[in-house]
C-alpha cells in the first residue's frame, strides 16, 4: 500500500484517497514576477512525479497548480519598469510554461489564476468575518484573528505564545494582534483593485491558495503540497483561513519537498548563487536537470553543483545506450494486458515496492540500473529477452518522466530543435494568418506545436519573433 509522509502528523501513514479510485491534489505554484529557478524547478518535477505515480496506479487525479498573478512583487516589478502589471504577469507565465515543457512535466489538470477567482476570495473572507476569525482594521484591510483559530501552529509545530514572544511590535500597526495577517489590502493610488464589500481593493497572498484550492477541489481534500519553506507561515495559514471559513478539516496529507543548496549553501540571490532553470538548460539536457531532482528523495536537501549534474548525464547515457537499437514499439500502443505480458514483473514490483515507499525515487532509479545490467547480459546471450528487458526500462523510466528522446538523439547531443528555420518561418506565417481570421484555436495549435520543438515565440508592437529554448 502507498504509504506517504505527512507533514501534519509528522510520520508516514497509508493512503487512502477520500473518494475511491480518485485523487485531488492542490501544489503552490509560482509568483510569476520573474524567471523560475532551481528551486522551483524541484517543485515541478516533484509533484510531477507523484501526479505519474498515482496515475500509473489507476488512480483519476485531479491535479491542480495555482498562479499567483497579483501580489506585491508583481506590483513592485511593473512599477519599476514603468508597465501594467499584466505586461509582467503575461511575460512570465508564458515563461513558465516554457520550462515546465522544457523539464518534460505534465500539465496540471487545471491551473487557476488568482485575479480569475476574486469572487471566490471575497466570499471566503465574508465568512471568516462572519464565523469571527477576521476583522476589518481602520486602516480599510481585513485581517485574519490568528488567536480566534485554537490549531494554529498544528502543521508547524509552533505555538502562539512562542510566535507572540518573538515578533517584533509596530506601534503603528492597524492589527489587533502582531501575527494577524492580512486577507483583504485597500487599494492604493495607481494599484489594480476590485470591489468589495470593504471597498476597492486586492487580495493577500495566503488567502488566494485557500480560495482557489476549494473551489477547484472541494473543502477537503487528499493532498497538498509545495516547497518545504512554504510550511510556516503560508501553508500554517491556509489551514486557518480554510477550516475557519468551512468548519470541516482542510487536507487530509500535507507533502513538503526539500530546498535546494548550491555547493552545500542554500540557493540565495543574496549570495550570488541563484540560478534560473533557462540559464542551466544552456550547459545542461533538461532531461539531465530531471534525473539529477530524482538522485535524491523529495523530502531531502539537494545539493547542486556541476559534478552532480554531469553524474547525471552519465547515468542517462547507461540508460539511453541500453535501449538503443532495440525496436520497443510495443509500449506506444499496447494495450494494459499486452504490456504487462511484455514486462519483467520482478523489477516492476521492485520499482513500485520503492515508489510506494514515501516516493522514494533513489531506490527506484536504482532499479532501473538493475534492468540495464540484466538487459546488457541479455544482448550478450541473444534471444527476445534483451526486448522485454528494454520494455521494463522504457516503461518505469517513463513513469519517472525519463528516457522520453530518441536514444541516438540524446545520445549523439541533440538536445535542441531539428527542425530547420525555413519551416518555423513559414508556420509563423501560417499563424499570423489564424490571428487575423481570428482563428485562435489554430494559432495556439501552432504556437504549440513550436514550443514543442524548443521553439519561443514572442509577440511584440513590431511583429513576432523567435528563439529556440
Amino acid at each position: 500500500m502507498l504509504q506517504i509522509y505527512n507533514s501534519l502528523t509528522r510520520n508516514k501513514v497509508p493512503f487512502h484517497p477520500i473518494v475511491p479510485n480518485k485523487v485531488r491534489l492542490y501544489v503552490c505554484g509560482m509568483t510569476v514576477y520573474d524567471y523560475c529557478h532551481l528551486g522551483h524547478a524541484r517543485v515541478l518535477v516533484a509533484f510531477d512525479v507523484v501526479y505519474r505515480y498515482l496515475m500509473a496506479r489507476g488512480y483519476d487525479v485531479t491535479y491542480v497548480r495555482n498562479i499567483t498573478d497579483i501580489d506585491d512583487k508583481i506590483l513592485a516589478k511593473a512599477q519599476e519598469l514603468g508597465v501594467p502589471f499584466t505586461a509582467i504577469t503575461e511575460r512570465f507565465i508564458q515563461a513558465m510554461h516554457e520550462d515546465t515543457v522544457a523539464l518534460g512535466t505534465l500539465p496540471p489538470t487545471v491551473e487557476p489564476r488568482a485575479t480569475e477567482h476574486i469572487p471566490q476570495i471575497i466570499e471566503m473572507i465574508h465568512n471568516l468575518i462572519a464565523r469571527g476569525h477576521a476583522y476589518q482594521g481602520p486602516n480599510g484591510d481585513v485581517y485574519y484573528a490568528v488567536t480566534s483559530f485554537a490549531d494554529y501552529g498544528k502543521l508547524s509545530g509552533k505555538n502562539i505564545e512562542d510566535l507572540t514572544a518573538g515578533v517584533r511590535i509596530d506601534i503603528d500597526t492597524f492589527k489587533r494582534n502582531p501575527l494577524d495577517f492580512v486577507l483583504w489590502k485597500t487599494a492604493k493610488p495607481g494599484e489594480p483593485a476590485w470591489e468589495a464589500p470593504w471597498g476597492l481593493g486586492r487580495p493577500g497572498w495566503h488567502i488566494e491558495c485557500s480560495a482557489m484550492s476549494t473551489h477547484c477541489l472541494g473543502a477537503n481534500f487528499d493532498i497538498h503540497g509545495g516547497g518545504a519553506d512554504l510550511q510556516f507561515p503560508h501553508h500554517e495559514n491556509e489551514i486557518a483561513q480554510s477550516e475557519g471559513a468551512t468548519g470541516q478539516p482542510f487536507v487530509n496529507i500535507w507533502m513538503h519537498n526539500g530546498f535546494v543548496r548550491i555547493d552545500e549553501e542554500k540557493m540565495s540571490k543574496s549570495l550570488g548563487n541563484f540560478f534560473t532553470i533557462r540559464e542551466i538548460l544552456k550547459s545542461y539536457h533538461a532531461e539531465e536537470v530531471r534525473y539529477f531532482m530524482l538522485s535524491g528523495h523529495y523530502r531531502s536537501p539537494l545539493n547542486y553543483t556541476e559534478t552532480n549534474l554531469d553524474n547525471a548525464r552519465t547515468a542517462l547515457n547507461r540508460l539511453y545506450t541500453a535501449i538503443r537499437g532495440l525496436d520497443l514499439a510495443v509500449t506506444t500502443n499496447a494495450t494494459e494486458s499486452e504490456l504487462a505480458e511484455s514486462l519483467e514483473s520482478e523489477f516492476v514490483a521492485r520499482f513500485h515496492a520503492a515508489m510506494e515507499d514515501d516516493f522514494n525515487t533513489p531506490v527506484a532509479v536504482a532499479v532501473l540500473f538493475d534492468v540495464v545490467r540484466e538487459l546488457n547480459k541479455a544482448r550478450v546471450e541473444g534471444g527476445d529477452k534483451s526486448i522485454k528487458l528494454g520494455i521494463t526500462l522504457r516503461y518505469l523510466s517513463s513513469i519517472l518522466g525519463l528516457l522520453n528522446t530518441n536514444p541516438d538523439q540524446f545520445l549523439q547531443g541533440a538536445v535542441s530543435t531539428e527542425i530547420a528555420d525555413t519551416e518555423i518561418n513559414e508556420l509563423i506565417q501560417q499563424r499570423m494568418q489564424a490571428r487575423k481570421a481570428k482563428n485562435w484555436q489554430e494559432a495556439d495549435r501552432i504556437r504549440n506545436r513550436l514550443l514543442e520543438q524548443k521553439v519561443i515565440l514572442e509577440d511584440g508592437p513590431q511583429g513576432t519573433t523567435w528563439r529556440r529554448l
